[in-house]
């Protein structure tokens, strides 16, 4: 079976081919635009400018990722009917920019040989999804492909190994959502822990941007850390609280920390805290304060929960510090336990993870939810689309 991914939950433009049997998914294509150029003046993703790349990128970033699978063939003006032409609008009602785009692209491209589209459809920016999710029902209908619509967290955990040793525990750590999530059988997931407040990610993101380093957050901040010699560190003395560490559940909570790295700025003379050797310290700091709740929290979920498999999915997973120490760690404290993290050009938003699990719910159907543990549902990796 053939499956092609399409994800705009946030700023990336992924699209990718993924083929598969029931024991391997192989990657047969694998297409990223980035908006990071875009948002970085804002220091952050704006929905409505994300909506308006993800409209002029969709089509671009399709056409390679099905030359990249070997999947395209031009051919000379297929004629669209009105009838066609007024369903194509009516679906891309709200994507002005997409719809001329679209109907020329489906006017010179052969239908694919695919079995199927996935989407993700939620969670992440409204606006940016809705180009994703009406780009996709614009090419199940013209094509006449069945089309299933995926949950994000699902992506990311499914980026680390699709089909882990159960039961499994899962690290998903970004932008967006810091969440732990315990699997007993694919596609039975309940939701152990996650944020209170702001996501890991968001707070790297926030505390780059007072520190004047930009966006990104994360690769930034571990740049620097990196960077930082014992000596600054010593000299300055920087000791950042431990949110949550000792709360005796496995929630989250990152603003706090935020605001420890503020006050701790703001305490500094101006001189000392635009020096780089500052900067260096206190990144060096705030990398390792979010490597310890998250390697303690989750090793500590892992062994209470009897787990056979620890997976880390989400951006920061990217983070070569917070990979070393859980490696580390896993093995020593936990060493009957598999270890599986996603290389890191898989950690970020990409169309694989959209395929994956759209593969895995169009082969394997069945209603795949995320749970709370409060039994309510909070997501769904195989949901219908949203109506216009």
């Amino acid at each position: 079976m053939t499956i092609l991914g399409i994800e705009t939950s946030c700023d990336e433009t992924g699209i990718a081919v993924v083929r598969g049997d029931k024991k391997k998914l192989t990657i047969l294509s694998n297409i990223v635009a980035s908006q990071i150029e875009v948002h970085k003046k804002w220091g952050g993703v704006m929905p409505l400018l994300a909506k308006r790349e993800h409209q002029k990128n969709l089509v671009p970033v399709l056409l390679k990722s099905l030359k990249q699978a070997g999947l395209y063939k031009k051919i000379l003006g297929r004629k669209q009917s009105v009838g066609f032409k007024k369903k194509l609008a009516d679906i891309l009602t709200r994507e002005s920019l997409l719809l001329p785009r679209v109907s020329r692209f489906l006017a010179s491209c052969e239908i694919p040989a695919i079995d199927g589209i996935a989407v993700t459809a939620r969670p992440g920016l409204e606006p940016a999804l809705w180009a994703g999710i009406n780009f996709a029902k614009t090419l199940a209908f013209a094509w006449k492909k069945p089309l299933v619509g995926i949950d994000h967290l699902e992506g990311h955990l499914l980026m680390a190994n699709s089909f882990p040793p159960s039961p499994a525990l899962s690290l998903v750590v970004s932008g967006g959502h810091t969440v732990l999530i315990v699997s007993r059988r694919q596609g039975a997931y309940t939701i152990i822990g996650e944020t209170r407040d702001d996501a890991a990610g968001e707070m790297l993101d926030k505390c780059s941007r007072l520190l004047g380093l930009g966006y990104p957050g994360g690769p930034q901040i571990e740049r620097e850390a990196a960077l930082a010699s014992k000596e600054d560190i010593r000299k300055f003395g920087i000791r950042l609280p431990r949110p949550m560490l000792h709360s005796h559940d496995y929630d989250f909570s990152f603003s706090g920390l935020k605001t420890a790295v503020l006050y701790d700025y703001r305490s500094r003379k101006v001189a000392v805290r635009k020096g780089k050797a500052y900067v260096r310290a206190m990144c060096c700091e705030l990398q390792q304060a979010l490597c310890d709740v998250l390697v303690t929290k989750t090793l500590a979920a892992a062994q209470e929960h009897g787990v056979k498999s620890l997976l880390l999915g989400g951006g920061v997973s990217a983070n070569k510090e917070l990979r070393r120490q859980i490696a580390e760690k896993a093995k020593t404290q936990l060493p009957g336990i598999s270890l599986y993290i996603p290389s890191p050009e898989f950690c970020t938003d990409n169309g694989v993870m959209a395929a994956f699990a759209g593969y895995i719910s169009l082969v394997r159907p069945r209603k795949s939810t995320i749970w709370r543990t409060s039994r309510r549902i909070i997501a769904s990796s195989h949901t219908s689309i949203p109506r216009l």
